[in-house]
Order: C-alpha cells, then structure tokens, then sequence
C-alpha cells in the first residue's frame, strides 16, 4: 500500500459481486487519487449500512465511456447499456481495477462506526481517510486476502 486508503460507498449488488469475485473492476463518473496498492475499504450502502471489507487497487484506468466499455466491461458487473447510462454526459470514465479482495470476518455496522471517537458519516460516493480514521477503520479490515 502507498499510505493511501479510501473509504468507497458500493451497492450491495456490487459489493456482493466484488466480494464473490465476479466483479473485478469498480466504475467511477469521478476519478479518486488512488495508485496501485492503495487500499480501497468498502462500506455497503443503504439498505445494508456495514464496513463489509476492503480491496487492493491493482491500476485506475480512465478512458471514454465506449472505450472503457470494451476494456473492462465484462469485469464490470453492468451490462453495456447500464455502463452507458451511468457515464452519460461524461467524456471520461473510470474504472478501479480489484487486485485482491477480502471481506471482513464480522461486518462493521453503521450503529458501531458512529460510536468510534470522531463520529463517523458514510460517504455519498467516497472519501480519503485521514491517518486517525484510517489506523482505526483498518484495524477492522483482515488482511486475508480471496
């Protein structure tokens, strides 16, 4: 890992299909900072609200929308028309490809987080955690890797 780790806020269709390994790449209409070996921890949105896991970034590739399409779109978990519905009006499209990924032994609930020193919000899209919440949120993420 580069120092770097996000908090991202996935669908529970989708984190389901990253922690079953079927989705392979995460698409994004804003491109985060993130480097290979960065670590991406995965909050799973309403209705689930949980810290569920976490994965490793392999690369961030940034290309057209069609273009994307034909690179990743298969790993994507969306069909074509979904991918071209989500990046509308977008001239670039990004893609986090999922090095590795591992979900946590017990989630991590909302109700828990918010106890934590510091209050915790769940990101709308994502957020770089600050090295405090980043110690702490990643002491919950085992390193054992799918």
């Amino acid at each position: 890992m580069n120092n770097h780790a996000l908090l991202i806020s996935i669908r529970p269709r989708f984190a389901e299909m990253i922690f079953s390994g079927s989705k392979t790449v995460e698409l994004r209409r804003v491109c985060p900072k993130l480097s290979a070996g960065d670590l991406a921890l995965v909050y799973v949105s309403s209705p689930i609200m949980e810290l569920q896991g976490a994965f490793k970034v392999g690369e961030v590739i940034s290309k057209s929308p069609s273009a994307l399409w034909e690179k990743v779109g298969k790993k994507s978990g969306v069909t074509r028309t979904e991918i071209f519905d989500y990046f509308r009006g977008k001239k670039l499209a990004h893609a986090i490809v999922i090095e590795g990924y591992w979900k946590l032994p017990s989630p991590v609930c909302l109700s828990t987080l918010r106890k934590r020193k510091g209050g915790f919000r769940p990101p709308q899209n994502y957020h770089y955690l600050r090295n405090d919440e980043s110690s702490l949120l990643t002491s919950w993420v085992s390193p054992q890797r799918n």
